[in-house]
């Protein structure tokens, strides 16, 4: 079975076609466990090219490197946008339109490697959800992103505690699996910089640790920090560990109606594999 492995600044998918029943017979959750492990591909997830149904160019199921199903991936959006550029299953690489889970993702090229996806529009957004795990209160941030929504909960933090990243991870478990988050929730850490830039980092659901970027967690992060009235610059460029990501939000009033997220994207390696060991 052939493979191609991008990473969207350093979140890194393994992509597979099942355009033609090349998965017939195979579980993809099992499948996606097993070839994002270190013994593997050491990726963040699995992405499976799908036929289109409708009116879009493609669909794609995003499964996370646990083997558990996603509703959408913004770095995922953007490899796979990129990739159907390629391998001519967008016509117009302005306009590529992408079926996820969550809903209708549209995308376009702006160089060779640098994407854009529109992210679906937020579901729920809750600016202020206090929560309080061992004794220390969060003042968390919770946003969904299209529907079904992809949980994202965002925790502004200060430069002295993001340089303390095994605190940080300990937290972000804690906030993944609170039980006021009831479908779990990637949560990202954000500092506000001097300059209005954002540093961020997200603690994955599904991968269960830090990635070196999240998409989703920038849009997540952008829509708060603006409508909490913490920063003004818009597009928001957001630093993550893997590289810089821009996200653009649309506002009217307090209601959120268009996110783009912009980054590079890279293709690793493409080759083959036995499907089954």
């Amino acid at each position: 079975m052939r493979y191609t492995k991008m990473h969207g600044a350093g979140n890194s998918f393994v992509l597979i076609e099942n355009r033609n029943g090349e998965l017939q017979g195979i579980n993809p959750g099992k499948l996606a466990l097993r070839l994002c492990g270190k013994n593997a591909f050491n990726a963040d997830g699995l992405i499976v090219v799908l036929p289109a149904k409708n009116d879009e160019d493609f669909g794609m199921l995003f499964y996370n490197a646990d083997g558990s199903l996603g509703e959408m991936c913004g770095n995922g959006a953007r490899c796979i946008a990129r990739y159907g550029v390629e391998h001519g299953l967008a016509e117009n690489p302005d306009c590529i339109r992408i079926a996820a889970t969550a809903g209708l993702v549209t995308a376009r090229r702006i160089t060779e490697d640098q994407y854009e996806v529109r992210l679906n529009d937020p579901s729920v957004i809750d600016l202020h959800r206090q929560i309080v795990i061992q004794g220390k209160r969060y003042d968390c941030s919770y946003v969904e992103l299209g529907n079904p929504g992809i949980p994202h909960a965002v925790v502004e933090i200060t430069a002295e505690e993001m340089k303390d990243l095994s605190g940080l991870r300990e937290e972000g478990r804690a906030l993944r699996h609170c039980k006021d988050f009831p479908k779990g929730a990637n949560v990202t850490f954000a500092q506000i910089m001097r300059d209005g830039t954002v540093k961020a980092i997200t603690f994955e659901r599904g991968v269960e640790d830090f990635t070196l970027a999240c998409g989703t967690g920038c849009g997540a992060t952008a829509v708060t920090l603006l409508l909490r009235r913490r920063i003004s610059e818009n597009p928001v460029k957001i630093m993550m560990p893997g590289g810089e990501l821009s996200v653009t939000v649309g506002r009217s009033e307090n209601k959120i109606h268009d996110i783009f997220l912009q980054g590079p994207t890279a293709v690793l390696e493409e080759g083959e594999f036995e499907p089954e060991s």
